[in-house]
């Protein structure tokens, strides 16, 4: 360890709210038409790389605060999205990604089942628990099904870093591939959608391409969320769990409500679309901080406990599942 190392982590709670005091300031000053063009390097995948390098090289400061911050941040500011999507043409661009939807998530946990159980033997829980929050959406999922499967708190942590991780790159890597193959708004924001794990990568991918990319991948994602439900109660049935408490995506249901509000009330004025664009606007840079908490989360333990099979398999997994996305959207 070098001695740079040992003296970042010394000091990793003021340089954690260093960080986060940058961001927040420099986010709130892009409100500012004098500040703004100074302020333009604040967006998702920089403050998710923030706090990536901020949790390897100098651990977790406040990991309690960090969990509890990322998990309610993220659902307010989808719910503050909703607030700058319109309800009918939402609509429709959940319902052209439903089909695959179905499809996509019953294949993705029979090939997960196929990779780790049958491939690699990564154990029972952790294998479905992947193939979970793969099909569906990711963190989210694993915390649904992780209680009816009667998982361990080891089995849930594996399941999680491995999500996490594919997560991270997922933010990074996606909007590059999209723009290398060329993608328009649309299609990129349903490959997005289907073949991104978790609701805030998904958004932050989504956010990163553009803005019609960001509505069609928010729809699609939350209304494949919505799969929460039946999947607990199939698992309950298949692994004969009972008296479990199972986890409800709530913020599902207000962000449809934001979305119906802005619709049919405030998109009648013009000062009310002038609201409903600033609680947009003011969501996506929360959105912005919550990826830095999220990346934040991310340490050396976690990348020590996943392992290599239950990461091969979340690998193969996510290939799988991003090709057959692709194709779908070109010859589908």
């Amino acid at each position: 360890m070098t001695e740079t190392s040992t003296s970042l982590q010394a000091r990793k709670k003021p340089v954690y709210v260093s960080l986060l005091a940058l961001l927040f300031v420099c986010l709130m000053l892009d409100y500012v038409p004098v500040c703004a063009p100074y302020v333009g390097w604040a967006t998702p995948p920089v403050a998710l790389f923030l706090g990536l390098a901020f949790a390897l090289m100098c651990g977790q400061a406040y990991p309690k605060f960090n969990k509890k911050m990322s998990k309610y941040l993220l659902q307010y500011s989808v719910v503050g999205l909703g607030f700058g999507m319109n309800l009918h043409a939402s609509l429709a661009s959940g319902k052209e990604g439903m089909e695959f939807t179905i499809i996509s998530v019953i294949g993705t946990l029979l090939i997960g089942w196929f990779i780790g159980r049958k491939c690699l033997k990564v154990d029972r829980n952790t294998s479905y628990l992947i193939s979970s929050g793969t099909a569906i959406c990711g963190g989210s999922a694993i915390a649904a099904v992780g209680p009816v499967l009667k998982a361990k708190d080891e089995e849930m942590s594996v399941a999680l870093g491995t999500i996490f991780i594919l997560n991270a790159i997922a933010l990074f890597i996606f909007p590059v591939i999209g723009h290398w193959l060329q993608m328009g708004q649309h299609e990129f924001g349903t490959w997005a959608a289907i073949a991104i794990h978790d609701t805030s990568s998904v958004v932050g991918a989504g956010a990163a391409y553009g803005e019609e990319a960001l509505q069609v991948a928010t729809t699609i994602k939350l209304t494949r969320a919505l799969w929460i439900i039946p999947l607990a109660i199939v698992t309950s049935f298949i692994f004969k769990s009972k008296g479990k408490k199972m986890y409800m995506p709530w913020f599902i249901l207000f962000f449809v409500l934001a979305m119906v509000f802005n619709t049919y009330v405030l998109g009648r004025t013009e000062t009310g679309a002038q609201v409903g664009a600033f609680i947009n606007d003011f969501a996506r840079k929360m959105l912005t901080i919550t990826l830095f908490f999220i990346g934040a989360s991310l340490s050396r333990d976690v990348l020590k406990a996943v392992g290599v099979r239950p990461l091969v398999q979340g690998v193969l997994l996510w290939i799988a599942i991003s090709v057959a996305t692709l194709a779908y959207i070109y010859w589908g």
